[in-house]
């Protein structure tokens, strides 16, 4: 049986709490939150007898070192949170995005390098039966040249959302982009994006983008996005098409993937069964835990799909494309820097040997 300790009790909490108690294997040991009552209330909708207590060194005192940890706070703490954790020797499993910024991230890819504890984000959305037959089409046909994801949706959010910056780009765009280098196999070298609303949105920052992304491999992925659009919404995955030297493939972010090559007629694939999105990236973890494969959102790898955000951002902010060669050197300066004005030399002296996206 291993032990979990869940930090966080607010809505992602609770479903994360649901999908421990879908596996026997799994314990929460305790259950951090920065409302103790917060916790109280979540453990005892479960009938769970643990302790519930505000902080993860509390949590580390009262109960026997866990197996994992699990980071379901606000972004803003998701750094904190995971580093008092991996200085504990305790892997960590991390809701999206891994930090806020970028520099922050390289940060965390260094202490968990130094230290050789896991840390990994949950990109929920990547762990989808639909998405998995996409990508394998494409694979099929030769792989994307040119890829393509609409999101048009319409929540009605309300609270801090709607006063955000860039609440398309920032909150949500990450699972989009994600999914996208995911099905391309590559990662992303440069970005244009525009970011906009329309006259009637109802959030005060930018609720739509669109974005180009040409990759390391030549492909481009185009990516437009609302989180405005009444009517003809699509899939919270969005809607994908790719086109490939023999054929091209559809998905409806959801089941439909539909594929036709040059000379034959559309056919649509059946996606496999399998365990998806929470369930699936917590089965990948702790498969790595036992000694499987590295995660796919391992935080080496996932940074580039925070990276991929950050940039947009920083294009649609100046107009201009940006190279994620730039982004990742800003936040390497701007990480060793800090890093040396606490005194944490260590982590100073990885980030700067890197010179930019961390080795994987």
């Amino acid at each position: 049986m291993r032990e979990v300790v869940l930090v966080g009790a607010g809505g992602m909490g609770r479903a994360w709490m649901d999908v421990i108690e879908r596996r026997p294997d799994l314990r929460v040991s305790a259950v951090v939150d920065v409302s103790v009552a917060a916790a109280q209330a979540a453990a005892r909708e479960r009938g769970w007898d643990v302790p519930c207590v505000a902080t993860v060194a509390e949590a580390f005192a009262t109960v026997e070192p866990p197996s994992m940890l699990l980071n379901v706070t606000i972004p803003e703490a998701h750094r904190g949170v995971s580093e008092a954790a991996l200085h504990a020797g305790v892997p960590v499993l991390s809701e999206k995005p891994v930090t806020p910024t970028v520099a922050d991230a390289l940060a965390l890819a260094a202490v968990s390098e130094r230290l050789g504890v896991l840390l990994a984000t949950s990109q929920s959305r990547r762990h989808l039966a639909g998405l998995r037959a996409f990508r394998d089409a494409v694979a099929a046909y030769g792989g994307a040249a040119q890829l393509d994801a609409a999101f048009f949706q319409n929540p009605r959010f309300g609270g801090f959302r709607d006063e955000m910056d860039s609440p398309l780009l920032i909150d949500m765009a990450i699972h989009t982009f994600d999914q996208a280098r995911y099905v391309l196999g590559s990662e992303p070298a440069s970005v244009y994006c525009e970011e906009f609303s329309p006259p009637w949105s109802w959030y005060r920052g930018g609720a739509a983008a669109q974005a180009i992304f040409r990759f390391a491999d030549g492909a481009r992925f185009a990516y437009s996005g609302s989180w405005c659009a009444d009517g003809l919404t699509t899939s919270w995955n969005g809607a994908w098409r790719a086109s490939a030297a023999a054929g091209s493939v559809e998905w409806d972010g959801e089941q439909a993937v539909r594929a036709q090559d040059a000379h034959g007629a559309a056919r649509t694939l059946r996606p496999v069964e399998q365990a998806e999105g929470l369930d699936a990236a917590l089965a990948e973890f702790l498969q790595a835990l036992d000694g499987g494969p590295t995660p796919s959102g391992e935080i080496h790898a996932n940074i580039w799909s925070l990276a991929m955000v950050e940039a947009s951002v920083a294009s649609a902010r100046s107009g201009a494309p940006v190279l994620l060669d730039d982004v990742f050197a800003r936040a390497a300066e701007t990480c060793v820097t800090e890093a040396r004005s606490n005194g944490d030399d260590a982590t100073a002296d990885l980030v700067a040997s890197w010179g930019g996206a961390p080795p994987r």
